[in-house]
């Protein structure tokens, strides 16, 4: 080994990729070595412009990302290689494996292996970087709780709002419909199920001429992160509907019009994040089934298919500023 890498956040717009010695594991660990992890573009990009909220940690169910934020930080929580070592007190069967570990960017790392996620041979590392974002899909989708015969719209087709079309694809909606900024994420929305899918500027005329009935959405999904689309998603939603708001806005603030339909409508807005299983699902789920489906999902889909680079680890820096200049880097994947 020649060393190990690690990417840093060390201010707003500035990432490096500090090299350091490989780790070694303490009894209870093993040594992963990275093949490649997935970068999230929404929440990434939120730390990289500096627009989450000080006091707010970035993930308090994930040990290495529970302290609130401040540069410098390392971040990111889809990684995927192999186990390289063990320590003394570990089975020993866990060297050679493949696994998958919530873990930010880095090209070694230690981990308990409690906290590995065991891979199937048939599953490439491709597919099995994008589980974090097969495993928040599936919690949208089920918190959304489609129904036989329901009208459905997505407001965001990144890579988030692609892979929760896809799943929502399986249901037997009457119609599914999406809404996106961007046409290369429209048509790849529809390659994945979308009946029909729509400019933000053709909302709600288009999408109420597409529904039948009061021409609105029984259940919407707010999926962009931009503040502007959870107006234009209430607003195609019907009356008694839901709207499932998935966004994480950061610091970003929110502007709703709440004073004229939404105030009879019966409108239910909920939050969704994966972190949390709903109570009403909590008698029977909890995240290792969670996370089995998605895993079990991932064969299925394949969403390494939504991967549109591929980009050194070295490179780093280099993939950030793509992904804030070109909206059509739906996926970056970062190899080592």
């Amino acid at each position: 080994m020649t060393g190990a890498r690690r990417v840093r956040f060390t201010g707003p717009r500035t990432v490096e990729v500090a090299r350091e010695p490989v780790p070694s594991p303490d009894d209870g660990e093993v040594l992963v070595e990275t093949s490649t992890s997935a970068v999230s573009p929404g929440t990434e990009l939120l730390v990289y412009r500096d627009e989450v909220p000080d006091d707010t940690p970035l993930d308090e169910t994930i040990d290495a990302l529970n302290e609130p934020f401040a540069y410098p930080l390392s971040y990111g929580y889809a990684a995927v290689g192999v186990v390289a070592a063990v320590g003394d007190a570990v089975d020993p069967s866990w060297a050679g494996r493949r696994v998958f570990a919530f873990h930010p960017h880095a090209s070694h790392f230690c981990a308990d292996p409690a906290s590995l996620v065991p891979l199937p041979d048939a599953l490439s590392d491709e597919d099995a970087a994008m589980l974090a974002t097969m495993e928040t899909a599936t919690g949208l989708v089920m918190d959304g709780r489609p129904r036989v015969g329901e009208r459905a719209a997505v407001f965001g087709q990144g890579v988030v709002g692609l892979v929760t079309t896809a799943l929502l694809s399986r249901f037997p909606l009457s119609e599914l419909v999406t809404v996106d900024c961007h046409a290369p994420r429209r048509e790849r929305s529809r390659s994945l199920g979308a009946d029909a899918s729509f400019a933000p500027e053709e909302v709600p005329g288009a999408v109420t001429d597409r529904f039948a009935g009061d021409g609105r959405s029984d259940l919407s999904f707010e999926l962009s992160g931009n503040p502007d689309a959870l107006s234009d998603a209430l607003s195609t939603t019907g009356d008694d509907g839901r709207l499932v708001v998935g966004s994480w806005y950061g610091e970003k603030r929110v502007s709703l019009d709440l004073g004229g339909r939404f105030h009879r409508s019966k409108i239910r807005i909920r939050s969704s994040q994966v972190s949390r299983i709903d109570a009403d699902h909590a008698g029977r789920w909890d995240k290792d089934r969670r996370l089995d489906y998605a895993l079990d999902a991932l064969a299925d889909l394949e969403p390494s298919s939504l991967v549109t680079h591929r980009i050194p680890v070295a490179e780093a820096a280099d993939a950030y500023r793509l992904l804030e200049r070109d909206p059509a880097a739906v996926q970056v994947l970062f190899t080592y």
